[in-house]
């Protein structure tokens, strides 16, 4: 059986960053572009956390993150601190200015959402994240 799942998922993530960027861009959003607003999202709901596991979370590689970071870090969007306990561990943390923008990203967000899943019932939806949670976890696992 010839399969598509790996390209339709590459070429959803290509066209949902345009048409992402293309809805800040009428918003007239500029604080942040979709790739940032990646970053972001994680920093909301976990501030204050090694640079690693925002990699992981974010899935960016290590070196496209620390240049990220470095203009975000510029445009006052983050700022690195060195934690408490371990002085070798670099955590990054939201500014104020950052936080003010979660109502745009989710804005931004929500009509994206409605994009993709126009037409969807409830139970495909689901059934489908559901799908994808799966394939995540299986191509995590064969990093391990």
């Amino acid at each position: 059986m010839k399969t598509q799942g790996g390209f339709l998922i590459t070429r959803i993530k290509q066209v949902g960053g345009r048409v992402f960027e293309r809805i800040l861009s009428e918003k007239k959003i500029d604080a942040f572009n979709g790739s940032q607003g990646r970053i972001l999202y994680v920093l909301w709901q976990k501030n204050g956390i090694p640079i690693r596991e925002l990699s992981k979370e974010t899935g960016l590689a290590m070196t496209s993150l620390t240049s990220m970071l470095d203009r975000m870090e510029a445009a006052n969007l983050i700022y690195r601190d060195r934690g408490d306990k371990d002085r070798r561990k670099i955590l990054i943390f939201l500014t104020e200015e950052a936080r003010t923008l979660e109502k745009d990203y989710n804005s931004v967000s929500e009509e994206v959402s409605n994009i993709y899943y126009k037409g969807f019932s409830e139970a495909e939806i689901k059934q489908l994240e559901d799908y994808l949670d799966r394939i995540l976890k299986n191509v995590e696992e064969a990093l391990k």
